[in-house]
Formats: C-alpha cells, sequence, structure tokens
C-alpha cells in the first residue's frame, strides 16, 4: 500500500513538472515566457564603457538559455508609456551621464517605476542622471570616485537573499570600488567592497570617500522604491567578466530576483506629472 501511494505521488510530480514546464515555470518560481526585459545602452556625454557590449551579448544570451525576451536599444524615443509597458524590467548596463534626451522621456522612466516595473543597474550605472534627483534617489546616490582598477575583495552580507545564491562568501576579483555622494536611505545592502584590501597608496582618497564607512562599502543591493523594484551592482568594469560563469551568474541572480518581485506594470498606478513631482 505504501509503495503505491509513493508511486502515485511520484507520478504526480512527474505531471506537475510537465505542466509547469509546459506553461515556462521554472524552479525559482519565475514564469520566464512572460518575462521582457529592455537592455538600454546609450551614454551622455563623457567615458563610455567598452563592456557594454559585453553585457548585452550575456544578457542576450541568458535570455535564450532561460527563455526571456530581450529587447536592446540607445533610442531615448523607447521612453513611451506605451512602449515601457511591455516590459517586466529595464537593464542599464555600465550607462553613464546623461541617457534622456528630454523630460518627457525622463517623466516615462519614472512613471513606469511608479507603475510598478523593475530595474536592473550595473556597474556604472550610479554615474547615470547625474543631476536628477528622483533618478538618484532610485539608485539610492551618485557617483563620486572610484580607486584604480585592481584586485579586492567583496563580502556578501546577506548570503540568503536569491541574488546572492550560490556566490562565494568572500569573493576575490578584479572590479573597480565606486564610491557614492548624495547617499539615501532606502537600499538593502546585501554585498559589499572590502576596503582593506584595496591598495593603500590611496588610503587617504579611499578615507575621505568612504565617508563613515570603514571597513565594507555598498557593492550590490536591492530597493522597492516609489512602487517599483530595483537591483544593482557596482561590480562589472571589464568585459571579461561578461564571460565568467560566477559574474555571470551574479548578474541573472539579480535580473531572476526582480523579476520575481514585478506583477502587472499598471500606468494607473503612477502619480508624477513631472520629472521633479515631489515623491510620495
Amino acid at each position: 500500500m505504501r509503495k503505491n501511494r509513493c508511486a502515485n505521488v511520484g507520478v504526480l510530480g512527474l505531471i506537475f513538472w510537465l505542466l509547469t514546464a509546459g506553461l515556462g515555470w521554472s524552479k525559482d518560481g519565475v514564469n520566464w515566457k512572460k518575462v521582457s526585459v529592455l537592455v538600454y545602452t546609450k551614454n551622455g556625454k563623457g567615458y563610455v564603457h567598452d563592456n557594454i557590449p559585453n553585457a548585452v551579448q550575456c544578457i542576450q544570451k541568458l535570455g535564450k538559455q532561460h527563455g526571456f525576451k530581450v529587447d536592446v536599444s540607445d533610442e531615448p524615443a523607447v521612453f513611451s508609456e506605451e512602449n515601457l509597458k511591455k516590459y517586466t524590467l529595464l537593464i542599464f548596463p555600465s550607462t553613464n551621464n546623461d541617457v534622456f534626451d528630454t523630460d518627457a522621456q525622463r517623466l516615462a522612466f519614472r512613471r513606469y517605476i511608479e507603475a510598478g516595473g523593475g530595474f536592473v543597474g550595473i556597474h556604472s550605472v550610479m554615474g547615470t542622471e547625474r543631476n536628477w534627483t528622483w533618478f538618484k534617489r532610485m539608485l539610492g546616490g551618485t557617483f563620486a570616485w572610484h580607486p584604480r582598477f585592481q584586485k579586492l575583495k567583496i563580502d556578501v552580507i546577506d548570503p540568503k537573499h536569491p541574488s546572492m545564491e550560490g556566490l562565494p562568501r568572500v569573493w576575490e576579483k578584479e572590479d573597480e570600488c565606486y564610491f557614492a555622494k548624495e547617499m539615501s536611505p532606502g537600499p538593502t545592502v546585501i554585498m559589499a567592497h572590502d576596503l582593506t584590501s584595496l591598495d593603500q597608496a590611496e588610503a587617504e582618497k579611499i578615507k575621505t570617500f568612504g565617508g563613515s564607512y570603514t571597513a565594507l562599502y555598498p557593492a550590490a543591493w536591492y530597493y522597492n522604491f516609489d512602487g517599483g523594484y530595483t537591483w544593482c551592482t557596482a561590480l562589472g568594469h571589464h568585459k571579461k567578466d561578461y564571460e565568467d560563469p560566477l559574474f555571470v551568474q551574479h548578474i541573472f541572480q539579480g535580473i531572476r530576483y526582480v523579476a520575481g518581485q514585478v506583477g502587472k506594470v499598471d500606468f494607473g498606478k503612477a502619480y508624477a506629472d513631472s520629472r521633479d513631482t515631489p515623491i510620495r
């Protein structure tokens, strides 16, 4: 009797697996067949990272592997409510400086977040839209300075967070440690740069820009902000990162986390009528 019961449970489990697989559900609870992302690559005047094409290829490959749709654009005109409502999340890989042409585009982006949309920012996203207070609030700050590219240690400080799954507790890699200014409360930090692992030839500047942070400094965080869901990592300077399985896992798990938070993007929930409408 027990043997038959176990057999029945096994059959039911197989049926459930087949049904959910057919509907696009994965074991992480995300229906990837319904996920659509926009990778936005425009940069303003100033430094442009050579890693952007590599990041795009990485995300496109992830889309093929997991079954989600990936659109790529460097045209600010994609920022309209009619277009943005198609996307589960927006990804800004190493964008820098002013990436919108008009305040109407900025307003469409803001209202997308207010409507419950998702956002993933990578590396120099911290230097994006430096003159727009709302955007800096969404990020949790804006770029201030970074030491030279070097080998450093990054500590996972919340190993239970789904976007940190499988990452080493102390991750040693070559990258840039980004420092921010105009920081605002709200983001939850889940990974941090170990400042003690940095080259101490720049100790005075590290101390100055580190402010009250003496040992650990934010490297990755998530933030449920103004109706939307965001996840950012300061890592990813070198283009070779986007072929490194561990870093690719880091990026995918950030995408997966945000995709799992976003429900229906509903512009009926958006309230801003200008880019600088006071935050509710």
